[in-house]
């Protein structure tokens, strides 16, 4: 069974395709199924706009399709930058820069952030499932590592002592806000592709 992810970053897809491993399905992204247009994140949260995005991009590609907004809460920043985190800065420099030089002078204790991600499973003209996860940390002075994306690189885990761009990807598939989402929807889809593998 094709699963499509709604997104065309190949970090992203490479992540899903990590955390589905040993299930049958063929994860594609957008381009693969060579749709190219962007869906108006309307919603006021996570938990609105993910499923907005399932929606139309199962509808648009009749396939299951797998959304997911995500994004980083600073709580010195009022939750900023949260569900703008990728409007933040035009580049992911820019919008690591950009948190940096507001978080200047901010001490450690108070440097405290959360990565949000809110996964949406949604079948063509049918209902939607959503699975949340959550990821506790603090932003680091400066960025490290190179085995990660968007704000990875300043996400710091204390109990790891590395951002979240320099844990090894196995240990990032465990502990990550997508891969708690995921844990929850991979059991979802494994009960799917067992039913219809009995079939």
């Amino acid at each position: 069974m094709r699963l499509l992810v709604a997104t065309t970053n190949p970090g992203k897809i490479g992540e899903y395709q990590a955390l589905l491993d040993g299930l049958n399905l063929q994860v594609v992204g957008l381009r693969q199924v060579e749709i190219d247009f962007d869906v108006e994140e309307t919603g006021a949260s996570f938990e609105e706009n993910a499923p907005i995005k399932a929606r139309a991009y199962a509808d648009a590609s009749g396939l299951l399709t797998l959304a997911d907004d995500s994004g980083l809460c600073v709580d010195a920043l009022d939750g900023a930058p949260g569900i703008y985190s990728a409007r933040y800065g035009p580049t992911e420099h820019a919008r690591i820069e950009r948190l940096l030089g507001e978080l200047q002078g901010v001490p450690d204790e108070r440097r405290t952030a959360r990565f949000g991600c809110v996964v949406a499973l949604a079948e063509p003209g049918a209902a939607i499932w959503t699975f949340e996860g959550v990821c506790e940390g603090r932003i680091a002075w400066q960025p490290s590592g190179t085995n990660g994306f968007g704000y990875d690189p300043v996400f710091l885990f204390p109990e790891y002592g590395q951002t979240m761009a320099e844990l090894p990807a196995a240990v990032k598939n465990q502990v990550s806000h997508r891969a708690r989402a995921m844990t929850k929807a991979r059991e979802w889809l494994l009960a799917r592709t067992s039913a219809r593998g009995a079939r």
